[in-house]
């Protein structure tokens, strides 16, 4: 087995159970690769487009009921919304798959009120490369997308934080009662 080889399997060997433990994985936006359309309808009707959402910051998380790491993620989700507000971030949950109707039923037994957006042919997802659910982007000020993330986070923790907060045009978070621990950087 040749030297290079023997050390990509090490490697993957070591990154593995690292990313297996936080339960998600970060990568870059790739450099050059142009912006997918998004163009959805809420619960309520309303069409969204990402062109018209410059200025602000947008987390876009894909998501089904069906899927556990989904629904484990999506309270802090409605936290980190609350937390910064839509005029500075704005967190939408894409759907991807399933029905109006099914999705009402899982939002009023959970309690939640995250701007749910609908995929039901899942063409959306399929233009941004999702392949895992939960898969979130993050989108800065200019529309930009910045990264992915794959696999469910706890959006309130220190880790994402560091991932939230350079999306944003220096702006501190809305002060809701609600808190979320800041990173140091």
């Amino acid at each position: 087995m040749d030297r290079r080889r023997f050390l990509g399997l090490a490697l993957g060997a070591v990154a593995v159970p690292v990313l297996a433990e936080k339960g998600y994985d970060v990568t870059p936006w790739p450099q050059g690769l142009a912006v997918p359309p998004l163009q959805a309808l809420d619960l309520q009707g309303k069409v969204w487009k990402l062109a018209d959402l410059r200025g602000r910051a947008v987390l876009l998380n894909f998501w089904a009921t069906w899927c556990p790491p989904c629904r484990a993620e999506m309270p802090s989700l409605q936290q980190l919304a609350e937390i910064y507000g839509p005029e500075q971030l704005l967190v939408l949950a894409v759907n991807v798959g399933e029905g109006p109707r099914r999705i009402h039923q899982y939002l009023q037994a959970s309690g939640l009120n995250l701007t749910v957006l609908l995929d039901q042919k899942s063409e959306i997802a399929q233009a941004w490369g999702v392949r895992a659910m939960p898969t979130t982007y993050l989108i800065d000020a200019e529309g930009r997308p910045r990264q992915r993330v794959r696999g469910e986070v706890d959006w309130t923790g220190r880790e994402a934080a560091a991932l939230v907060e350079p999306l944003l045009r220096g702006k501190p978070p809305r002060t809701s009662g609600v808190s979320i621990q800041r990173s140091k950087a």
